[in-house]
């Protein structure tokens, strides 16, 4: 009788098995998988992008590859690559934008709604940053004939 209700001792009863007081990380591995997985299915549709209706050239038009893209939208807003900014702060950082990171390349989106005078004033700005090249992006132009 002793033997079934009490005694201290490792193995309890006749056949039963000690207890097991380590996690299971099984379980704990496969949730982490399964929001690895959400995450590397959602980060692509989570980069969206600035909504710019470009205009049309008949010329070949410029892709931006690599590089800071900088967008101005029918609102006025401008882009640093996806971040707005107003036209002063825009001015105000970008020197020191350009000091710090050196960009490869810069390309300018602007909409084709967009007053001529605010591209020439954000394309001033690129300009007296010390960047000589700039890309105006533009898309390609459809021939029908």
């Amino acid at each position: 009788m002793a033997g079934l209700l009490g005694g201290g001792g490792g193995l309890r009863g006749h056949g039963e098995l000690p207890l097991n007081a380590d996690i299971n990380v099984t379980s704990l591995v496969d949730v982490a998988f399964v929001l690895l997985i959400i995450f590397m299915i959602t980060a692509p549709i989570m980069q969206g992008g600035v909504d710019v209706r470009l205009p049309r050239a008949e010329a070949r038009p410029l892709e931006p590859k690599q590089g800071l893209v900088i967008t101005l939208d029918r609102d006025g807003k401008i882009y640093l690559d996806q971040s707005p900014l107003s036209y002063e702060d825009f001015r105000a950082t970008f020197p020191a934008f350009v000091r710090t990171k050196h960009p490869t390349g810069v390309y300018l989106r602007a909409d084709g709604r967009v007053p001529y005078v605010d591209v020439v004033q954000v394309l001033a700005v690129i300009r007296t940053a010390g960047v000589a090249d700039v890309g105006l992006v533009a898309e390609p132009e459809t021939i029908e004939r």
